[in-house]
């Protein structure tokens, strides 16, 4: 068996110290360039790994930050956290992602999982968190933003947007062309808080602008996906008629529904308006088009990174940050 290369031997083959081998390594600036760059090529040839546990221990940094995400098939979510990927690149900060399903309790159980790592930095997406996360991450102290709302009591720096009013967006369009029998369509109660919000913005600008009492189509339980928006428009039939546009939790619920009228041959948006959320790109290519609203899900996780590069790198101190990147309405041809 070959021996386990050390930096040692990245030394000697450089002609250097392994002090300035470590600093290179580490991204050390009082190393030039041209010399970085020349031993973690060599390091590389050598198949040398820079273990980065000894460095945690002397700087008390471990080189991590820690990401919650409700699901990592979500497109959405998938694009906030590429922008925090590529944003974090060559800084020298490493993700640690972590799927909580939708479930409080799931995030309780992974937050605390993840502080045994000692992030520097704690993102969680969402402002709804168990009692026991909230005293878990106010205890440690650690810089921590909530991305993907905008929470009344956060917990830190926050980067969202109002869920409620980006449904707002979507009610006072349908409303404005002349439909009135809203039904929302989503996952059943409890578990998706965003999608609360959503379907609690959809009954109350309803109610402000004087429609009929919204319907609730109960999708199933979260993440609710093309299929269950297909399941429930065949599930409900003829009854569908009595309503003049379904306002869908998110894209691809509305494409399921959408599928579902073509194949009933109900006219959208003729006989039935319906709207989605997320401007995910299956409402660009679907026939016709869907309506729908863009939360920015890359801006967001661009407006983390500048948070991030502020309290990790910096190491400044801030004071509380609310960030709004606020919402648009994407009209389609489907209302």
């Amino acid at each position: 068996m070959n021996a386990r290369i050390t930096m040692r031997d990245v030394a000697r083959k450089v002609g250097m110290s392994p002090m300035t081998v470590s600093r290179a390594l580490r991204d050390d600036r009082t190393v030039n360039a041209e010399t970085r760059a020349l031993i973690r090529q060599t390091a590389n040839d050598l198949g040398y790994i820079y273990d980065t546990t000894a460095q945690a221990f002397r700087t008390q940094r471990s080189g991590f930050v820690a990401v919650t995400l409700p699901s990592i098939n979500n497109a959405n979510f998938a694009e906030t956290f590429r922008a925090l990927s590529d944003g974090l690149s060559g800084s020298g900060s490493q993700l640690l992602l972590a799927s909580t399903n939708y479930r409080a309790g799931k995030e309780e159980e992974l937050v605390r999982q993840l502080l045994t790592r000692n992030p520097e930095a704690l993102v969680l997406t969402g402002g709804y968190h168990t009692q026991t996360t909230r005293d878990l991450v106010l205890a440690r102290g650690l810089p921590v933003i909530e991305m993907w709302d905008l929470p009344s009591e956060p917990l830190g720096h926050v980067v969202g947007f109002s869920n409620a009013e980006a449904m707002a967006h979507v009610v006072r369009h349908l409303a404005d062309t002349g439909r009135r029998k809203l039904a929302f369509v989503g996952a059943s109660s409890g578990a998706d808080m965003r999608g609360a919000a959503r379907r609690q913005g959809v009954v109350d600008t309803a109610a402000a602008l004087g429609l009929p009492e919204v319907s609730m189509i109960d999708a199933g339980p979260a993440p609710v996906s093309m299929r269950h928006g297909a399941r429930a428009v065949a599930e409900i039939g003829a009854d569908l008629r009595k309503y003049d546009a379904l306002v869908c939790v998110s894209d691809p619920v509305a494409f399921g529904c959408l599928s579902a009228c073509q194949r009933q041959g109900i006219d959208v948006p003729g006989d039935l308006a319906i709207t989605g959320f997320g401007r995910f790109e299956v409402a660009e290519v679907a026939h016709p088009r869907i309506t729908t609203v863009n939360v920015h899900a890359r801006k967001i996780g661009e407006q983390v990174v500048a948070l991030l590069h502020d309290v990790v790198d910096a190491g400044q101190a801030l004071e509380t940050r609310i960030i709004d990147v606020g919402s648009q309405l994407v009209p389609g041809e489907t209302s």
